[in-house]
């Protein structure tokens, strides 16, 4: 897989930063991901974020960590947080920004650990892909976390990205749950592998967690049809 996202990390963060991201799915046309956006602060993080941080404590797992940003928040607060993404680029400019517990790892792969928070933000359901793997996903998450832990976890219903009946429904694919979208991304000259992302409405999020022994609350939600989700044991 081509490091596309970390290789424009390092531009950013080495001051070569030229030009942004550029993402493209199966259901939008190519927009612009701006790489200053990736190191905000947490005044400039969505309201969605910043509630996670605040819920977050004891030993915390930031998965997808990109640039940072949440576990360098977390860190200056003297928390414990390890940050694990699966760019090497990634964990290299969170490593040159100070962060001192990082690892450059698929979340499967990460075993015999135990965490009272694991966060999983900027649409953190995309990690898993698809409706299919979901409960794979959770069933890891699951031994990754302490008794009276908690998955702290955002995303958001695509809805809107869809035309409506006049009933007031929405006309979505036939062939798929409507939150499964295949990205690609292009930095530069650099073109991406095209991969799958998941975008969970709260309903189907609650439903497959109560599959799997699995309590959901919502803590916050969005603007945009986005939510943070609280996930705990079933007690």
């Amino acid at each position: 897989m081509k490091d596309v996202i970390g290789i424009a990390l390092l531009d950013y963060f080495n001051g070569n930063y030229t030009e942004d991201i550029l993402t493209e799915s199966n259901i939008s046309e190519e927009d612009e991901f701006p790489l200053p956006y990736l190191f905000r602060s947490f005044k400039e993080m969505p309201t969605v974020e910043q509630e996670a941080l605040k819920f977050a404590k004891g030993k915390i797992l930031d998965v997808g960590c990109g640039a940072g940003s949440h576990s360098l928040y977390l860190q200056n607060k003297g928390r414990d947080v390890m940050a694990i993404d699966t760019s090497p680029g990634a964990i290299k400019v969170c490593n040159l920004r100070g962060l001192k517990n990082t690892k450059n790892i698929d979340l499967l792969k990460l075993k015999d650990e135990k965490f009272d928070t694991i966060l999983l933000l900027m649409n953190g359901t995309g990690i898993f892909q698809n409706l299919a793997n979901t409960s794979k996903y959770l069933q890891h998450l699951k031994t990754l976390l302490n008794p009276n832990g908690q998955i702290l976890i955002d995303s958001s219903d695509l809805k809107y990205m869809y035309d409506s009946t006049e009933e007031g429904g929405i006309l979505v694919p036939a062939d798929r749950y409507y939150g499964e979208i295949e990205y690609t991304m292009r930095y530069k000259e650099i073109v991406g592998d095209p991969f799958d992302w998941l975008f969970l409405d709260e309903k189907t999020l609650e439903n497959i967690c109560t599959l799997n022994g699995l309590n959901l609350d919502i803590i916050e939600r969005g603007e945009n049809f986005d939510y943070l989700a609280r996930i705990t044991f079933i007690k």
